[in-house]
């Protein structure tokens, strides 16, 4: 029974990727209200399996992979919809999804070349998450009709310039931190 409960971080994460496709097709059919709601269950759920991992000590490799694939697969997705749909531009989407594949690109170039298994996340990385996440939230909440409410949430302009510079430059930082990382010698294998 202790193994099962142990599971429950992966279950979530699992259905934090099973949502994808479902928030993709609400934006697509720009029902951005229910796109929202589910947005934001599954950020519940981000949160919910790592407090819970913690929690009950139940950290798993699957889950440590699992994980940032699974926010990266339900941004990603919302941010190449949005731009399909022509909601937001693709030279904005393609920022976004540029630094994500070059941050893959030098974790690949470190696993391959170097002895480094570890590319951890900085600050400036997750704050440029967090600011991608709320302007997407805000985003769709405003297009859903919010704003019709009178309501309107005015910090989405704020927004939509706060990702465009944490997002570049916490691309630049990854690079940066990658380059100086992969010039040092690794430390001994445990």
């Amino acid at each position: 029974m202790r193994t099962a409960l142990r599971q429950i971080p992966n279950l979530l994460t699992l259905a934090r990727i099973a949502l994808v496709p479902f928030v993709g097709i609400y934006i697509w059919k720009r029902e951005y209200i229910y796109a929202a709601a589910l947005f934001a269950i599954a950020g519940f759920t981000d949160a919910l399996d790592g407090w819970l991992a913690r929690k009950m000590n139940a950290s798993s490799r699957f889950g440590l992979l699992a994980d940032p694939i699974a926010d990266k697969l339900l941004l990603s997705t919302m941010f190449v919809v949005l731009a399909v749909d022509r909601v937001l531009p693709w030279w904005f989407s393609g920022l976004v999804l540029g630094r994500d594949v070059l941050i893959l690109l030098m974790a690949v170039a470190g696993l391959l070349f170097t002895r480094h298994r570890g590319f951890p996340p900085t600050i400036w990385g997750k704050l440029s998450t967090l600011a991608q996440i709320l302007y997407l939230l805000v985003m769709l909440l405003n297009r859903g009709g919010l704003d019709a409410q009178g309501v309107e949430i005015d910090i989405e302009k704020g927004l939509y310039w706060t990702v465009i510079a944490l997002t570049a430059f916490s691309g630049l930082h990854y690079m940066w931190t990658a380059l100086r990382l992969l010039r040092t010698p690794a430390l001994a294998e445990t």
